[in-house]
């Protein structure tokens, strides 16, 4: 806790403090006439020394003591030469601090402590929570074409809002850096306690898995910037790839949650293959990218090759003809043969009518603050004061085409990441002691029981 890690700061620099007062003084006297001199030049040298060493990294955990030494002895020095009592005020001070300590440690350990290393095991394993709700709210945004009618000045500028809960998720674990590493300075003075009873608890491996976390938390807020981006992929073309990127987003949430009450309960992994979901809903995601990625880019400008009649022609028209009924494929045609990446630079908006946005109808739409959008910016031009340049709205055609290929690599890049989260947890299990899981006891069917039994039954429950 605190109490102990400033407490002792405060007595150790209060005793170095008064011993050094004392030995200033004593050459002060020594000198005579010019005991004066001697008194603000060995301040000014002391002052100088400390505040030197106490911005080295090492001696960072001693800020407060190195605070608490100059303090004492400028007050012992300047006391002392008024009254002449350097000894009775060095005492005096020392016996002040020991006694606000005493009364401090009797109130905080015995009375009502508060374990600096309890809120930091329960500042990481919250965080899990709000990322998890962050990639899932990332991912349904996306592919409602949910669009910010206004960007909060908030998001723009970085400052906490609560009116988001997809931003503010993600934000409170990216924000946790400094906290945890506050928490950590006070939890390695405490005493084994509560169910942290060991001697040397692995507090710095409650860092290590909140710097994980946020590793992952990079990739949400990228997440959310391609829905704060201006240029937005066209709703056909996310339909086509709805069902992986939902099963990404949900697999991945499942996993932060796991890992979070896993934190929470310190429990140990019942499986070691935690990510084989995850992992197989990423491949599947990566498999569909390369079929269809004829989607992801602007094909307008591609040569045509001519291809030679053959075995291979027949061979490819029998595969395509075996797929072109599937309503999937009947979607990703509509969206390739219409050219609506390359002939339809302006899109209409989202409405409730478009076949191609299946479950995610208007209904799920978040309204209030949020529009349906658009596949690019309504504008034309880079540049509002020139004239117009035909190959302008071909650039955001490009854009808007490789925007979803986009946001499908962050979320493929977050479960990348995902991976170097768990092996901070295991780290941190071990290391701990957390206590290994339990196992569910099977579900064994049995025979009905007669009618004995179910008479004894009754009455037990009388």
């Amino acid at each position: 806790m605190a109490t102990l890690s400033k407490g002792f700061n405060r007595g150790l620099g209060t005793l170095i403090a008064g011993g050094l007062a004392l030995a200033v003084a004593e050459l002060a006297a020594q000198m005579g006439k010019y005991d004066m001199v001697v008194l603000i030049i060995s301040t000014f040298v002391v002052a100088f020394c400390a505040t030197l060493t106490k911005l080295h990294p090492k001696m960072k955990p001693y800020e407060y003591g190195f605070r608490v030494f100059l303090l004492t002895f400028c007050y012992v020095t300047v006391s002392g030469y008024n009254t002449g009592k350097f000894t009775a005020t060095a005492i005096s001070r020392f016996l002040l601090i020991a006694l606000g300590a005493a009364v401090s440690l009797g109130i905080n350990i015995g009375i009502h402590p508060i374990w600096a290393g309890e809120d930091l095991h329960t500042l990481v394993a919250k965080n899990f929570s709000g990322v998890a709700k962050s990639l899932e709210g990332c991912v349904d945004g996306y592919l409602t074409c949910m669009e910010y009618e206004r960007i909060p000045s908030k998001i723009l500028t970085y400052e906490a809002s609560d009116d988001d809960p997809v931003y503010s998720g993600y934000r409170e674990a990216v924000e946790a850096s400094t906290q945890e590493e506050a928490l950590l300075g006070f939890a390695i003075w405490e005493p084994p306690h509560g169910p942290y009873k060991m001697m040397k608890y692995p507090w710095k491996n409650y860092t290590k898995v909140g710097g994980a976390l946020r590793h992952c938390s990079f990739s949400v807020m990228a997440l959310h910037g391609c829905i704060l981006s201006e240029i937005q992929a066209p709703p056909e073309s996310r339909k086509v790839f709805c069902a992986e990127l939902h099963r990404v987003g949900q697999e991945g949430a499942k996993v932060l949650r796991e890992l979070g009450q896993r934190v929470k309960t310190m429990t140990k992994l019942s499986s070691p293959n935690i990510l084989s979901e995850v992992h197989f809903a990423a491949e599947e995601l990566q498999k569909k990218i390369d079929e269809k990625s004829y989607l992801l880019v602007n094909t307008e400008r591609w040569e045509v090759i001519p291809r030679h009649a053959g075995t291979a022609q027949t061979h490819d028209g029998a595969n395509v003809a075996d797929k072109d009924e599937s309503p999937e494929n009947t979607a990703v045609d509509s969206v390739h043969i219409s050219n609506s990446f390359a002939s339809n630079p302006f899109l209409s908006r989202f409405d409730s009518s478009n076949p191609f946005l299946g479950r995610y109808d208007s209904g799920s739409m978040m309204v209030g603050s949020y529009k349906a959008q658009s596949s690019w910016p309504v504008r034309q031009s880079f540049h509002p004061s020139f004239p117009f340049e035909t190959g302008e709205p071909r650039t955001y055609e490009s854009a808007s085409a490789l925007s979803l290929a986009t946001f499908a690599s962050l979320l493929i890049e977050f479960v990348a990441r995902l991976q170097n989260l768990v092996d901070a947890f295991v780290e941190l299990s071990d290391k701990a002691n957390f206590k290994d899981p339990v196992e569910e006891p099977s579900t064994i069917s049995r025979e009905p029981p007669g009618v004995l039994a179910r008479i004894l039954n009754f009455f037990r429950l009388k």
